[in-house]
């Protein structure tokens, strides 16, 4: 058996790409939650160019009847409403000689680096189709063509489609049903119908992206104040959280910048409010200052960081693990504080809620990575658990005869924290170095002590089990992070199918390192892959930084915006070959 096939295969791969106002990320949105609605699960991203507005774009899908949480190594159809500046992107459309690609002819020739995959072709008139019907759209067409296919509910597509474009008025809901029905029944010629059954599990299952997400899981901590300024692939973070605070007798202010938005949300939290705020590379960057305030302070607050392609303005609309090295050694001086990833969609609730939790316990700042990939993807997913975790109460100083002191030295290393406004508990708040009562202070045995303390509260807490999602046996490792464990996770099912028994460590909590849990988890391993999506294999070098792991290393990096396929990491490990 070749491990690098996935031999369990109950889903389907597919992508539809066409010109900026085409509408097929409409359409890959309305078949993702046509599929939700008729029990499938599944994961939808969307490509889209350089262009502020317009532009080629692609939604690419993948549908079944399990979890799924990355691509495939290739698209089993792709469909075209055109092919405008369609080469852009190719290669994030892997297709094979088993694929087909659908195309109007009317839309011109088959773009050379797409036919160069030598899939079948079969042709569908969509713009004629759609010209039949007054108004009338090739992508709904499109829509229902694949329907079709999927052997989806034409009633429930009607219906989702009425409600998508309810607001647009009745219409263009009627058109676009009609031109859903004139694709439904045309179906696809010489291609038999999806083999993909939904899932028969009783268990609710979501629909949400890990924007969203991440958004959910920071009021569930308890976050009811944010500032931010919008940033690509942040800004619709914000855009859902905003009602929902509001709701929640919260509040989110858009600043004037980053600067303002770091600054903000220190003010909030100083005066007693958990708070938050979310941005990109290019934003963090500009926050630093102020979040080695937070730090030197002991002010809790969660920065978001939604990584993209850097540096500078870099590729805003694509994905990449980039920012790690900024996140973990980007301040100035000797500023300890928590860095965490979300491994998935369901996981960007449970992280972000656990950010606020630690942080506000420890009286910590902390930074959660996420990336483009995970933010904006729509996914379909179980209905996450709620894991049990410890209330976020901030230490409260007790009213004695004796001075206030908000830096005072404890066992936990966390101190009691005022509000501001209690007259008993006064004391002095700022950037400087200080002693206990918070007076600045230069001395030698001030400033170690803080350190200590700043450093030692982290340092002796009890992560738990978190720190990572760990499985599986065998005397091989992949050690990932972040949104590569969709893929590590797949490749090592397949593996395991092929007999090759395989442990995943998919960290979560990167600062502080957990270097006796990483020891325990590695304990038998002969060699280890890394798996990144980064050129200068940042993550190997904080491995290689902060854990002695003595089994030899491979490491599989490649930057954005290609994800790295379960099958490229079957690969490297069918044929082990350790790095120099």
């Amino acid at each position: 058996m070749n491990p690098a096939t996935n031999t369990n295969k109950q889903d389907i791969s597919v992508a539809l790409v066409g010109s900026g106002g085409a509408g097929v990320v409409a359409a890959g949105e309305l078949l993702l939650t046509l599929a939700f609605e008729s029990g499938y699960y599944g994961l939808m991203r969307k490509a889209y160019g350089p262009q502020i507005r317009g532009g080629e774009s692609a939604a690419l899908l993948r549908l079944g009847s399990y979890p799924i949480y990355c691509m495939d190594d290739n698209f089993d159809l792709l469909l075209a409403l055109d092919w405008q500046n369609t080469e852009r992107f190719a290669a994030e459309i892997p297709l094979a000689d088993t694929s087909l690609i659908i195309a109007d002819p009317a839309a011109g020739a088959i773009p050379p680096v797409i036919a160069a995959s030598g899939a079948a072709v079969e042709s569908a008139e969509l713009a004629a189709m759609a010209g039949e019907t007054p108004g009338g759209r090739g992508n709904m067409v499109a829509l229902g063509l694949l329907s079709g296919w999927l052997g989806l509910d034409a009633t429930k597509a009607r219906r989702c489609i009425s409600a998508a474009f309810s607001d647009k008025g009745s219409e263009v809901a009627a058109s676009s049903i009609a031109c859903f029905e004139r694709g439904f029944v045309t179906g696809i010629k010489g291609l038999a119908a999806a083999n993909i059954t939904p899932t028969s599990s009783p268990e609710p299952r979501w629909h949400l992206s890990g924007n969203e997400a991440c958004g959910l899981g920071v009021l569930r901590g308890g976050v009811r104040f944010a500032a931010a300024y919008p940033i690509t692939p942040a800004s619709d973070m914000l855009e859902w959280l905003a009602p929902r605070l509001e709701q929640l007798g919260g509040s989110l202010l858009q600043a004037e910048d980053e600067l303002a938005s770091i600054n903000m949300i220190i003010g909030a939290s100083f005066g007693g409010v958990p708070a938050m705020t979310a941005t990109s590379g290019p934003g963090l960057a500009l926050m630093l200052e102020g979040f080695g305030l937070a730090i030197a302070s002991e002010t809790p607050v969660v920065i978001i960081n939604v990584m993209r392609g850097g540096p500078s303005t870099g590729i805003p609309t694509k994905s990449e693990q980039t920012d790690l090295n900024i996140a973990l050694y980007g301040m100035h001086g000797d500023a300890p504080h928590l860095v965490l990833a979300a491994l998935d969609t369901s996981d960007c609730i449970f992280t972000s809620q656990w950010a606020v939790r630690l942080a506000e316990a420890l009286q910590a700042s902390a930074i959660v990575l996420s990336d483009q990939g995970l933010a904006q993807s729509r996914a379909l997913i179980p209905a996450p658990a709620s894991p049990e975790l410890a209330l976020a109460v901030r230490k409260k100083p007790e009213i004695t005869d004796a001075p206030y002191q908000r830096y005072a030295i404890t066992e936990d290393g966390v101190s009691p924290m005022a509000v501001p406004g209690d007259a008993q508990t006064m004391y002095t708040a700022d950037g400087l170095e200080h002693s206990p009562s918070g007076k600045p202070s230069s001395a030698f045995a001030d400033h170690s002590a803080q350190l200590d303390k700043r450093q030692g509260k982290l340092q002796q807490f009890d992560y738990g089990e978190h720190w990572a999602e760990t499985g599986g046996d065998g005397d091989t490792a992949i050690i990932c992070w972040g949104s590569s464990t969709g893929a590590a996770r797949e490749a090592r099912q397949r593996l395991q199918q092929a007999g090759i028994p395989v442990r995943l460590i998919a960290m979560r909590l990167l600062l502080p390192a957990r270097s006796a849990q990483m020891d325990e988890a590695l304990r038998g391993v002969k060699r280890v892959l890394v798996v990144e999506q980064s050129h200068s294999r940042q993550f190997l070098h904080y491995l290689r930084a902060h854990f002695d792991i003595d089994a030899p290393m491979a490491c599989l990096a490649k930057p954005g915006p290609l994800s790295i396929s379960p099958g490229e990491i079957v690969e490297r490990i069918s044929n082990w070959r350790q790095d120099p």
